[in-house]
């Protein structure tokens, strides 16, 4: 089997038990978003692949914020499968810039291979899918639907988008809201604001049947 085979039998072992919004099918789906992306770009498509497979293989929300899990895991796994350094490199690197972290997180690399990584790993926060997503890490938390008096934190530094408790509906302006404006790329960006719109109507309706509106 190709490296990509074995990528993805390694990834479904992994994830075997994962948090429902971050386990294989996030990978799956992601992957295919990525693919999708990659045909109206200029990109090493075998980064790509790889990126968008392994871009969650030990998300650090999972290891106690550790963000080192990640990198060396993958690492581990692309020497084993004796891929070239070259490309083991740049899968890392996209592993540890592909996060959100709070919005404020300046990226220490750049490459066309993860705008497109970013983008298709976006996308899955994004419409409704991103909404169920966030529900079931709520749940997954313990964290309230939603709470009145506790307003979205806009200004949160890395360290405390990363411990923030707020109530799940908070997300939606912390982050899922902001996604669309920060697309990569032409493709990412007309999805993107297609979904955006979708979450938008979904708040909407949440407020009204909130309120007791009919």
């Amino acid at each position: 089997m190709s490296a990509i085979d074995n990528t993805i039998l390694f990834v479904k072992q992994q994830l075997e038990n994962a948090e429902g919004g971050h386990d294989w099918f996030h990978i799956e789906r992601v992957y295919k978003n990525a693919l999708l992306i990659a045909q109206g770009e200029e990109c090493d498509l075998t980064v790509v692949k790889l990126g968008a497979l392994l871009h969650d293989i030990a998300d650090s929300k999972f290891h106690d914020g550790d963000e080192s899990v990640g990198p060396k895991t993958a690492r581990a796994f692309l020497e084993k499968e004796k891929v070239e350094e070259p490309t083991i490199v740049h899968v890392i690197n996209i592993i540890e810039n592909i996060s959100f972290k709070g919005g404020n997180f300046e990226k220490k690399f750049h490459s066309k291979e993860l705008e497109i990584v970013q983008d298709a790993d976006r996308l899955d926060a994004l419409g409704a899918i991103g909404i169920a997503r966030t529900f079931n890490y709520g749940g997954f938390k313990n964290r309230p639907l939603y709470n009145p008096a506790i307003s979205p934190n806009l200004t949160m530094s890395k360290e405390e988008y990363k411990n923030s408790e707020s109530p799940t509906l908070n997300h939606f302006y912390e982050k899922l809201l902001l996604l669309k404006d920060k697309m990569n790329t032409e493709t990412g960006k007309k999805i993107a604001l297609e979904r955006h719109q979708y979450m938008e109507n979904f708040l909407s309706r949440f407020y009204a049947e909130w309120d007791g509106e009919k």
